[in-house]
C-alpha cells in the first residue's frame, strides 16, 4: 500500500500542465499509489481524461473567494491524504492546510510563475534544475525545494493503415512538420509561421506542410498571419487533439519553437518517445536537456530565419534525421523513464512524512 495523495488543479482548459496532471496520476496508479484528484467544475478535466481516477469537482471560482477556499480546505481535510499536491497558482492559493493534522502541502511548479501564491506550501517541486535554482533565489528554502523531472510516455500504438490514411488526407508525399501546443505566445507559433514562409517550395522533391495541433486565444491572429504570408494552403489547423498519437506517428519532424521562458517542454520528450527528429529553439528547458546536433537541432529563440534553415537542414539530410532519432530514443529511455520518476515522487513523499 502506497502513500495516499490528493492532487488539486484549477485549470479550465487543457494544455501542457493539464496533460502532465493526467499522465502523472495514471502513472501513480500503475505504480500502485492511491491518488485522488480535485479539479474545477466544468473544466475539461472534470469531463474527460480522469475516468479511472477518483475525482471531485469544485467551483474554485477565484483566488480571493473565501467560499472556494473553505470548500477546498474541507475536501482536503476529509480526504485524509497525508500528501496534498497542488498545481498552478489558483489551486495553490486556495489550498491552506491547518497545522497539526499531519498533512503536507507540496506545490509543483512547471513554470516561472510569481512565487507569492506558493510560499505557504511546505515543500516545492520544480521539473528543471533551472526552475529550482530560480525558486531558491526567490527566497524559498533550498532544503525544501526538490528537482524531479517529467517522464515521457511510451508511444501509443496506432494501426499503420490509420497513419497512412491520415497522411493521405494531408498530402501523402508532403513533409509533415508537426507542432503540438496551445496557441499562446510562449509557444512561438508566429515565429514558426514566418519560418515556414521562408522555406523553399520543395525540399528533396517534397513540399513542406505545417500541422498545428492545438487551439487557444491566438488562433485568429495566427490564421490571419498565415493568410498574410501567403502560406495558408500549406498549413493544417488540426485543433486540440485529445490523443495526438496518430499525428506524431505521421510526422516527419516535430518542431518546437518556444520562447525563452518555456520551462521544460514535454514536446521534446514526446518527439524522442515517438522516434521523430526534433527541431527546437534554445529556450530554458531545451538548453538544460537537449544536445544540439546530437539528439535535436537547436536554433535561437524567436529567429524565423534560423528556424527555417534548421528545418531545411534536417529535412534535407536523411543521415542526420536518423542520428537525431537514435540518440533521442536512447535519451528518453535512459533518463526520462516513468518508473524512475514515480520512484522519486514516492521517495519524496516518504521523506516529507518522516517514514
Amino acid at each position: 500500500m502506497g502513500i495516499p495523495s490528493l492532487h488539486i488543479i484549477a485549470s479550465r482548459d487543457m494544455g501542457g500542465a493539464e496533460r502532465w496532471f493526467v499522465r502523472f496520476l495514471h502513472a501513480m496508479q500503475r505504480a500502485g499509489e492511491p491518488v485522488e484528484a480535485l479539479v474545477r467544475c466544468r473544466a475539461d478535466l472534470a469531463r474527460h481524461h480522469l475516468d479511472a481516477v477518483p475525482t471531485r469537482a469544485l467551483p474554485m471560482r477565484t483566488v480571493w473567494d473565501p467560499l472556494s477556499r473553505w470548500e477546498v480546505g474541507r475536501h482536503a481535510r476529509s480526504s485524509r491524504a497525508p500528501i496534498v499536491q497542488t498545481y498552478m497558482g489558483r489551486a495553490s492559493r486556495l489550498t491552506h492546510l491547518p497545522p497539526g493534522r499531519g498533512q503536507i502541502h507540496v506545490a509543483r511548479l512547471g513554470g516561472y510563475y510569481p512565487l507569492h501564491p506558493f510560499r505557504h506550501a511546505h515543500a516545492w517541486i520544480g521539473n528543471t534544475l533551472g526552475l529550482c535554482d530560480w525558486m531558491v533565489r526567490g527566497g524559498l528554502p533550498a532544503a525544501r525545494v526538490y528537482h524531479i523531472t517529467n517522464f515521457a510516455d511510451p508511444a501509443v500504438p496506432v494501426a499503420p493503415e490509420s497513419v497512412a490514411a491520415l497522411r493521405e488526407g494531408l498530402g501523402r508525399d508532403d513533409w509533415l512538420l508537426v507542432h503540438p501546443a496551445r496557441f499562446v505566445p510562449v509557444k512561438g507559433h508566429a515565429t514558426l509561421l514566418a519560418a515556414v514562409a521562408r522555406l523553399p517550395r520543395e525540399i528533396g522533391g517534397r513540399r513542406p506542410r505545417l500541422v498545428l495541433l492545438g487551439d487557444g486565444p491566438l488562433r485568429e491572429p495566427l490564421q490571419a498571419q498565415a493568410r498574410q504570408l501567403g502560406i495558408e494552403e500549406h498549413v493544417t489547423w488540426a485543433g486540440w487533439q485529445q490523443e495526438p498519437a496518430p499525428w506524431l506517428h505521421a510526422a516527419d519532424v516535430v518542431v518546437f519553437p518556444s520562447h525563452d521562458e518555456e520551462t521544460l517542454g514535454n514536446v521534446i520528450l514526446e518527439a524522442w518517445a515517438y522516434g521523430k527528429p526534433l527541431v527546437a529553439s534554445a529556450f530554458r528547458g531545451a538548453r538544460e536537456i537537449v544536445r544540439h546536433g546530437e539528439d535535436a537541432w537547436i536554433v535561437p529563440c524567436e529567429d524565423a530565419a534560423a528556424l527555417a534553415v534548421g528545418i531545411e537542414t534536417v529535412l534535407g539530410d536523411a543521415a542526420l534525421r536518423g542520428d537525431l532519432v537514435a540518440r533521442g530514443t536512447r535519451r528518453v529511455t535512459e533518463e526520462f523513464d516513468e518508473a524512475a520518476v514515480i520512484a522519486r515522487y514516492r521517495g519524496l513523499y516518504a521523506r516529507l512524512l518522516g517514514s
